[in-house]
């Protein structure tokens, strides 16, 4: 974020980024990814109804990391990320990442859902909590008013360095 490598956009290239996010990974063997073609169809959709947003990485007028997911109140839920390190996009993901919790916090979105606890989300403070608390902290986030409202890169910039 504070080399300000990469020119981050919302919502250009929504079903690329779905797309990216479903090619194979490093140590995968190339099978199918949970991403098919009728989740892109709905997904997308969804998107052009306002309902689902990427954040993206670009560099050198190429998309190199990004991720995407549905927002709903003061929900972000975090459906998929990807980067691509072999077109220059190291880190990419994250600096998304860093941008949408600037963004969210910005709109007065109170809870990002990453479906599943990881070490590397453990670095951003993604943190495991039960079911209970989960649909309390769910009830609570959709009862914020929180409109995705128009991104700004150059605001959530300066929101993502306060952030580090």
């Amino acid at each position: 974020v504070r080399s300000d490598v990469f020119e981050i956009r919302c919502d250009t290239e929504f079903e690329a980024v779905m797309r990216a996010c479903a090619a194979p990974r490093g140590g995968q063997d190339g099978g199918e990814s949970w991403i098919d073609q009728r989740l892109i169809e709905a997904y997308t959709e969804l998107h052009g109804l306002g309902g689902a947003h990427s954040i993206e990485a670009w560099l050198g007028g190429r998309l190199v990391g990004g991720l995407y997911g549905v927002h709903l109140g003061g929900l972000f839920a975090g459906e998929s990320m990807f980067v691509r390190p072999e077109l220059g996009g190291t880190d990419a993901s994250k600096v998304c990442l860093v941008y949408l919790v600037a963004w969210m916090r910005r709109r007065g979105m109170t809870l990002l859902d990453t479906q599943v606890h990881s070490e590397h989300l453990a670095q951003f403070g993604c943190r495991e909590v039960d079911r209970e608390t989960y649909l309390a902290m769910l009830h609570d986030a959709l009862q914020v008013p929180a409109s995705w409202g128009t991104f700004n890169a150059g605001t959530a910039r300066e929101q993502a360095l306060a952030l580090l």
